[in-house]
């Protein structure tokens, strides 16, 4: 029980760091919780449960990219929960043994999903006002389709999430105006949101292993702190594509168990 409650604390510091730095923490947490022998569902209902402590502590690390954001992120927020809620019902409808195959093309998708979305460069203030300028009917679908996009996004982390951040990142690059650095700070925001608000569905409704959720949430909490801190300085392109590589044999592995 000792070398499980350090294990998993160990797991959660990971995952704390993915989640904030790349937006991947169940691509840690989650095989962590399944090799301690917790079943596929139950096992993912705590890993949501356990995240919130990863807002808890991302957020007053992330106080200096938050300035002036915080409408943004509220609103932002409030879109992503929507999909939270209906996501999270979904996830208690479908059997365990769908969940258990589809959760490989889900990690394989976030792979994806994460080395595109570190391929387009950010873009000057001033080049982004010309482009909404010179196409303005262009610009509003793309706004409208992003605001949805966070809404199926949020019921995305409500059904499991992996890599739900790194979508949120995609979308966010394309409607703000800020650093990565900022836009990562908002989705920190919009995800402890969606993980609060499931966490407090599946607390009601199912069954939540909660003697993992302790050291897990320790390790996610000290992870979430110091995420928003490394990602003042740390080389991004090169963290997102080892990340990715990372998501692409944690798919393939999990693949095999689900259909051999």
């Amino acid at each position: 029980m000792v070398l499980q409650f350090i294990f998993l604390i160990a797991a959660g510091i990971v995952a704390g760091l993915m989640a904030t730095i790349a937006g991947l923490a169940s691509i840690a947490s989650y095989p962590a919780l399944l090799m301690v022998g917790i079943p596929p569902v139950i096992a993912n209902v705590t890993n949501t449960v356990s995240l919130i402590f990863t807002g808890v502590g991302a957020i007053p690390a992330s106080l200096k990219e938050l300035h002036g954001q915080w409408h943004r992120a509220l609103g932002y927020t409030i879109l992503a929960v929507i999909g939270s809620v209906s996501g999270s019902a979904l996830l208690l409808v479908a059997p365990a043994s769908t969940f258990e195959k589809i959760v490989p093309f889900f990690i394989l998708v976030a792979g994806v999903m994460l080395l595109l979305s570190g391929r387009g460069k950010e873009l000057k203030e001033e080049e982004r006002l010309q482009r909404a300028e010179m196409h303005p009917t262009r610009h509003k679908i793309l706004t409208l389709a992003s605001y949805l996009g966070i809404v199926l996004v949020g019921g995305y982390l409500g059904y499991f999430g992996a890599a739900g951040g790194v979508v949120l990142l995609a979308i966010l690059a394309v409607i703000t105006r800020e650093s990565f650095a900022k836009y990562n700070a908002v989705k920190n925001v919009m995800t402890f949101a969606c993980n609060l608000c499931s966490s407090a569905y599946f607390i009601m409704t199912t069954t939540v292993a909660w003697h993992a959720v302790l050291p897990l949430g320790i390790g996610l909490l000290i992870g979430g702190f110091c995420g928003p801190k490394i990602v003042r300085h740390v080389n991004i392109k090169l963290l997102r594509i080892l990340i990715a590589i990372a998501a692409f044999l944690l798919a393939g592995d999990l693949f095999v168990k689900a259909y051999f």
